[in-house]
């Protein structure tokens, strides 16, 4: 479904991505960790056909995104759902119209239609009674689940998580990430999550990818054991933290 083969990516002289291969199988869940400045945000730019890399080939759906125009990747990015780090709702609209934005730009809907989509995602994932709300009057992990809501009500193939739980207290990550679980489930979607706290996605991802020094330092199972590799000026939580 994702397959990325020989991948170098070299920005403003600086060499980010060296060579790296991996592929995500349909209804995989990945972890990829790193430390800052990896190139973990950046991985998600090159899935999406917003940047094209120096070298190599990155193929989504079998087809390889590289040699593509715009109008085609376009079609290639309504397939994905996008959350991103800070939520990115816009503070102008409610809850009902950031979830139907999407709906309303991109597919040939009609507001009953996409009335009822809405009104359906908002249900499953409990945020019913929120609809009306602008995310001024939210707390950070509720807008972090209309993130979530406004992600999947278009139905998309694959689900690309950029810290989901960043930034929030321990009881509303945990929220997040079962509600992350959930998700993959129930529709066995797809996902690619993207974060350093690796503890709270043990159980929600199948398989973890670490990055460090522009390459696939390790593919595999979840295993906290890999944050040895890590020290605290990397950003991510090291194993003796974690212990206490």
């Amino acid at each position: 479904m994702i397959e990325f083969q020989d991948v170098t990516l070299e920005l403003q002289g600086r060499l980010v991505l060296d060579n790296i291969s991996f592929r995500i199988h349909q209804g995989d869940s990945v972890l990829l960790v790193g430390n800052s400045g990896a190139g973990k945000s950046t991985i998600m730019k090159l899935i999406l056909g917003l940047i094209k890399p120096t070298a190599g080939k990155i193929r989504i759906f079998g087809e390889d995104i590289t040699r593509l125009s715009e109008k085609k990747l376009l079609k290639i990015r309504q397939q994905f759902g996008m959350v991103f780090q800070g939520g990115a709702l816009f503070d102008s609209l409610t809850v009902e119209d950031n979830v139907a934005y999407f709906l309303k730009e991109n597919l040939r809907m009609t507001e009953a239609e996409i009335k009822v989509r809405v009104h359906q995602t908002l249900e499953f994932l409990g945020l019913s009674r929120f609809l009306n709300y602008f995310p001024s009057q939210l707390s950070g992990g509720m807008v972090k689940r209309v993130a979530i809501a406004r992600a999947i009500v278009s139905k998309p193939k694959a689900l690309l998580y950029d810290e989901p739980t960043a930034g929030l207290d321990p009881i509303s990550a945990r929220r997040v990430v079962e509600l992350i679980q959930h998700l993959q489930e129930k529709f066995g979607t797809t996902s690619l999550i993207v974060s350093h706290e690796i503890h709270y996605f043990l159980e929600t991802a199948r398989r973890m990818l670490m990055l460090k020094g522009g390459t696939i330092m390790y593919d595999g199972e979840p295993n906290l054991d890999i944050l040895e590799y890590f020290d605290e000026t990397d950003g991510i939580t090291p194993v003796h933290q974690l212990a206490g």
